[in-house]
């Protein structure tokens, strides 16, 4: 027969699980799955977040920004002159001779009236001998048709004579008073000829330059120049000023003269004329500045240095060359908007002495302009400013660490 072990008892089995603890140990599994995960993936994602920040802001071009200074309300302009003698003539000959003697020489100062020179020109004085005889001549023509034709018109009233004979004489008296005048005009203008023998100064002021000697042909008319005078006691300086100070370059404006050959002084001047048209080959204004010289320091032809102190005819902006921007759509310099947005904005410069540069139009007082801007810079690129300590530290060998 078969033995019949002994039942274990039910209590000792292990009792299964319920499907609500199943749910909860599965919620916990996948929370712990996703706690893991995103352990591992949140860190990633912040660097790579991080890094492309990174990147962007060394992408960003670095750049130092000033603002304009303001420009001065007067300037001084310096501009080249040439001088020029007030009054400057050329002296030429109205009679043909030979020149017979001259009494001044280069550099001499002479008077008004003061004789130069002596022609010598007996042609001319021999015409002249010649018409005071014709005039002569002439005039007794005159006188004796003059009786005639009083003697006739007596003559007439008692029918001693006809009418026609009458007229004829009277017309013949009248004829010959003409040519009485025809002579005496002649003789006047060779007296004026024999006159332009003698060469007189027309006005005060130095010989410059002497073109004849004693025996020289002369030749009346503008071939050959005897004397050349130039009035030095007031001079004037012609400047060309360009288009951009016109309007400050009025008459009464004060200049200054400075000359090489005389280093540390200066010859003052003003303003007189100016020729109130711009020329249209070199945008300039031509201005005449009238400068005394009474000791005659200064010399006619000689090259100056002119110094005007114009005012500002409206406000001025400085800024450095460097921070030019020199585009094909002109002239830029880049300013920096609050949110640090590159902008280009045209400008119209005035005065540019090589280091600075005035900006008449295009800028703000307030403006951040761009200090040396990089060439690639371009409208509306994101920059990081930095003052300029930072970036001579960043620019230096240990400024990277």
């Amino acid at each position: 027969m078969t033995e019949h072990l002994p039942k274990k008892d039910s209590g000792m089995e292990k009792p299964p699980i319920s499907g609500r603890r199943a749910v909860v140990l599965l919620i916990l599994v996948l929370a712990a799955a996703v706690l893991i995960a995103a352990l591992g993936i949140v860190p990633r994602l912040r660097a790579r977040t991080s890094l492309q920040q990174q990147t962007n802001d060394l992408a960003a071009p670095t750049v130092v920004v000033a603002k304009p200074k303001q420009g001065a309300p007067a300037q001084e302009v310096v501009l080249p002159g040439n001088i020029q003698a007030y009054t400057d003539s050329g002296i030429f000959a109205r009679t043909d001779g030979y020149l017979q003697k001259w009494y001044f020489d280069i550099g001499a100062h002479v008077k008004t009236g003061q004789l130069l020179a002596v022609i010598e020109s007996p042609e001319v004085d021999q015409q002249l001998a010649q018409a005071r005889a014709d005039l002569a001549t002439a005039e007794a023509n005159a006188a004796n048709a003059k009786i005639q034709a009083a003697r006739y018109q007596g003559l007439l009233k008692d029918n001693g004579v006809s009418e026609f004979d009458t007229d004829t004489f009277t017309t013949q008296a009248a004829s010959t008073g003409t040519q009485v005048k025809s002579a005496l005009a002649n003789v006047q203008r060779l007296e004026q000829l024999t006159g332009f023998e003698k060469i007189y100064a027309p006005f005060d002021g130095t010989v410059t330059a002497r073109n004849v000697d004693i025996g020289t042909l002369i030749n009346s008319g503008t071939g050959l120049q005897l004397f050349h005078l130039s009035q030095e006691d007031v001079l004037r300086v012609y400047v060309n000023v360009p288009q951009i100070y016109s309007p400050s370059c009025v008459p009464g404006v004060g200049a200054t003269l400075t000359l090489a050959e005389f280093p540390g002084k200066t010859f003052g001047g003003k303003i007189v004329r100016t020729a109130k048209a711009i020329d249209p080959a070199s945008r300039t204004l031509l201005v005449e500045v009238d400068v005394k010289n009474p000791t005659g320091e200064l010399y006619p032809g000689a090259y100056a240095q002119v110094h005007f102190r114009l005012n500002n005819t409206r406000p001025t902006l400085i800024l450095p060359v460097s921070t030019l921007m020199f585009r094909s759509e002109g002239l830029r310099v880049g300013i920096v908007e609050n949110n640090n947005k590159a902008k280009l904005v045209p400008i119209t410069i005035g005065r540019d002495d090589g280091t600075v540069v005035e900006v008449t139009e295009g800028l703000q007082p307030g403006d951040d302009v761009i200090q040396s801007p990089p060439d690639s810079l371009i409208d509306g690129e994101t920059v990081r400013v930095v003052q300029p300590q930072q970036q001579a530290q960043q620019q230096s060998p240990g400024g990277s660490k």
